[in-house]
């Protein structure tokens, strides 16, 4: 338990900062008593043991603070200080780890009253303070605060900001911290480790990926980064890390608040105590940090995730149609089109991948002839299971030209149509390359005819794989009939 003096010090300095004087030896920060006998106990890091925070991609934290504390039997007031500034109050769970059956909750609060100097004058409205002038203590009164001070001093009224004011205590309610304050039953008088479990927002994370492509554009070195961003107003010290992954559902209102605590806490709990080992949880994945780290508050923390050296890749050129073309009696006559530049990544262990990867944003670099690391690209990738394919695009090819021009139309019956196409692609890059043209079709399509082949790749879906010389040239001329 901690004395009232050491709680007062950063008041003081408070007050101290604003011009603004505490009497001592009068002051009463309504934080716990001086004496084992009091019923009431106040809390802070002091007595924390451990701390663990499991943070989802999506501005949301769950905390369990674990502290060691003698509480006295019967009724007590515990206040639990140094929380997070921006705690769910209604998601607040405490339980004794010690002796459960010997604690119970009878009543909880979250205080958020915090003292400032504006606080203070507002809670001595009416009430008579002093001001320090010329080295003498002059009583005045303070009438309004109300878009400025009004005070009395001497029978005449005043406006403005007075200086060096002095008070003669700090009210009960006024706290310096976001405290939670429960009302306990206690039937134990040994040490206890108490923990208290919440959410809180303010706090997230997400995944950045660097990769660094050869010169052949065959393999790629990758890494991985978890970058935190700790918004939360409270500083999470030697913390057990936890990430989840996935989309969780948020509108936990619907369930009891202490129920969905508990059951995040269950999901916080299923991991193993790098950089981070990995576990399904649920329809989810839980990352672990396997060491402790300190998270301050409104600090950026990036942690590696993964590493990984030779990651074997595919490039390709893709050459994307749209539904309009089909959709129009009369359309562009020669419409040019870029061709996009990918990269494939099969997310497999034989591949030195293997592992869930989270969403985030992987960004490309390749060596220039001078051995200089050059930007290339980024993309978005989104939450990826093992053993699937990355599709990352690094941008437009500049030495692959597109051009579409649409040919013919007819209408053969009702909602029954006809409609032709030539597709020129043009390869000036110094090797052949392969282009895959993906053409969209509506309902009930059927290619008539066509220059090269094509496979179905869905309901709604042509693609046409095109082979194209080094400084040459291929054209694709095709005829389908299609509804709508």
């Amino acid at each position: 338990m901690k004395s009232r003096h050491k709680n007062t010090l950063p008041l003081v300095a408070l007050a101290l900062t604003a011009g603004l004087f505490l009497r001592p030896e009068s002051s009463n920060l309504g934080y716990g008593a001086a004496s084992a006998q009091s019923s009431n106990v106040a809390t802070s890091l002091v007595e924390q043991e451990t701390v663990s925070i499991t943070v989802y991609n999506s501005n949301l934290g769950l905390v369990k603070d674990t502290r060691r504390l003698t509480l006295p039997s019967g009724v007590t007031e515990l206040k639990f200080g140094e929380v997070a500034a921006k705690i769910m109050p209604q998601t607040v769970h405490i339980k004794s780890l010690t002796d459960p059956a010997r604690l119970q909750v009878v009543e909880q609060n979250y205080e958020y009253d915090l003292l400032t100097p504006q606080k203070l004058l507002e809670k001595f409205v009416g009430k008579e303070i002093t001001i320090l002038k010329d080295g003498v203590e002059v009583p005045i009164t303070i009438l309004s605060t109300n878009q400025g001070v009004v005070y009395k001093l001497g029978g005449r009224i005043f406006t403005g900001q007075p200086h060096n004011l002095i008070f003669p205590n700090i009210p009960n309610n006024l706290i310096s911290q976001p405290t939670l304050v429960w009302l306990l039953e206690n039937r134990s008088v040994l040490p206890q480790q108490i923990e208290a479990t919440y959410l809180t927002q303010g706090i997230t994370w997400k995944a950045d990926y660097v990769a660094v492509l050869d010169s052949k554009d065959k393999n790629m070195d990758l890494n991985g980064w978890v970058t935190l961003d700790n918004q939360s107003g409270a500083t999470y010290q030697n913390a057990r890390l936890k990430l989840v992954a996935g989309d969780v559902n948020r509108v936990i209102e619907q369930r009891g608040a202490a129920d969905a605590v508990r059951a995040l806490a269950e999901v916080s709990a299923k991991a193993a105590a790098a950089p981070f080992s990995e576990e399904s949880f649920f329809e989810y994945h839980l990352y672990s940090l396997r060491r402790p780290t300190t998270i301050k508050n409104q600090q950026t923390k990036q942690v590696t995730l993964l590493s990984s050296d030779n990651v074997p890749v595919t490039k390709r050129y893709f050459y994307y149609g749209a539904q309009q073309y089909l959709r129009q009696r009369y359309g562009v006559p020669v419409s040019h089109q870029k061709v996009g530049v990918y990269v494939e990544i099969a997310n497999k262990k034989e591949n030195r991948l293997g592992m869930p990867l989270p969403k985030g944003v992987l960004r490309v670099y390749k060596a220039d002839a001078d051995g200089g690391l050059q930007f290339i690209g980024e993309d978005r990738i989104d939450h990826t299971p093992k053993d699937e394919t990355i599709k990352i695009k690094m941008g437009d090819a500049f030495d692959i030209v597109g051009e579409r021009k649409q040919t013919d139309w007819r209408k053969i019956a009702d909602n029954l149509y006809e409609v032709a196409f030539e597709i020129s692609l043009r390869n000036h890059k110094d090797e052949p390359v392969m282009v895959s043209l993906v053409e969209p079709m509506l309902r009930d399509w059927e290619i008539l005819s066509s220059s090269h082949s094509h496979k179905k790749i869905d309901a709604h879906t042509a693609q046409f794989d095109i082979s194209i010389a080094k400084d040459g040239e291929k054209k694709l001329q095709y005829r389908a009939r299609f509804k709508f």
